[in-house]
């Protein structure tokens, strides 16, 4: 089906204009959207030196080191471009102003002084994989990965069930006030969050929940945008339903749990894909209620890698592609679900 999509266009016996503009459309905005993902996902291969290369390249790349005897450590590899040493590849000493110092490999005894702007490097394509694999064992990301996917996965279960619930309640019930206090809760969504900050931590410290992972789950439990997602769907469902359950002698939690959840599965599917994308990234928060470190998600560890004077930016990115990734999978799992949600909800 996908090839078949790539291979149509309007002109049958050729390309029209119309073919060349939706193309180009096409290219520039997946360019748009995935150009920024595709570079941090080949820069967090880069060495913490291939990170500040000038100009910036693409693929993972690094300067040559070779071993010099009477040196204790590699020396990095440059090519002379002009002068009676141009084409030879030498081995860089040190630099002092706009004079460097070369030696060659094979004969290291005579050192060879050449200005800075005769040189150019000699790169090499290098993979650093142990950008991952000194992220995993130098820092705690087993910790901070359990600690998100514990918020992520409890917090998203109990969105679901309360929302529905408080949405179930306000499109199928009829009581006094119910439409007073539905406009007060949608009314909660122009309060900016950190309006609540404080009154929120005062609550949490109240009942001992800081620098614990409960304190960053409870306050994002209660969702007005799932409430209002969640009851506009459940509006549109028949009552026809409900009232021939209740004839049967079917209680309301049964009702509720047997009925009202698994037809409302396609909105149910958007708004743990939402939830999940709100817990996974969420920051502010957390930052407030944890100091601890054995209690940081992997936003806040993201952030301890900034530091006041240097930052570990091979670690930072190749930490960011991690926490990228299960987020992606969740999306791309709960988009099947919500077509064939669609697609088969329904009174037959």
């Amino acid at each position: 089906m996908l090839a078949r999509l790539l291979r149509a266009r309007r002109g049958h016996a050729g390309w029209d204009w119309t073919d060349w503009a939706s193309y180009s459309y096409l290219v520039f905005g997946t360019l748009l959207m995935f150009g920024p993902v595709l570079w941090l996902a080949v820069s967090s291969l880069k060495s913490e030196s291939g990170l500040q290369e000038f100009p910036p390249t693409l693929l993972p790349s690094e300067q040559v080191r070779v071993a010099v005897p009477g040196q204790a450590a590699p020396l990095p590899l440059v090519q002379v471009t002009a002068g009676a040493q141009a084409g030879r590849e030498l081995a860089l000493l040190r630099r002092i102003g706009l004079q460097a110092t070369l030696l060659d490999p094979a004969a290291p005894e005579t050192p060879v002084r050449v200005p800075v702007a005769d040189t150019k490097k000699v790169m090499h394509l290098h993979a650093a994989w142990e950008n991952y694999s000194e992220m995993l064992s130098k820092f705690s990301f087993g910790t901070y990965l359990f600690n998100t996917v514990f918020i992520t996965v409890v917090a998203t279960v109990l969105t679901l069930l309360v929302n529905s619930m408080a949405a179930f309640a306000l499109s199928k019930y009829r009581f006094p006030g119910r439409e007073p206090a539905f406009l007060i809760m949608l009314a909660t969504l122009m309060i900016p969050p950190t309006i609540v900050l404080v009154p929120n931590y005062l609550i949490a410290a109240s009942f001992g929940l800081t620098n614990s992972l409960w304190g960053v789950i409870w306050p994002a439990v209660a969702t007005p945008t799932g409430v209002f997602m969640l009851r506009q769907y459940m509006l549109t469902l028949p009552d026809e339903l409900i009232e021939a359950a209740r004839m049967d002698n079917a209680s309301e939690w049964r009702i509720y749990w047997r009925i009202i959840l698994p037809l409302s599965a396609p909105a149910l599917a958007v708004l743990a894909i939402f939830s999940v994308m709100w817990r996974w990234n969420e920051f502010l928060w957390p930052m407030v209620v944890l100091s601890r470190s054995e209690s940081f998600t992997l936003q806040l560890a993201l952030n301890s890698f900034q530091g006041e004077l240097t930052t570990q930016w091979h670690y930072l990115l190749a930490m960011t592609v991690l926490t990228l990734l299960p987020v992606t999978a969740v999306f791309l799992v709960l988009q099947k679900y919500i077509t064939q949600g669609i697609a088969s909800a329904g009174v037959k």
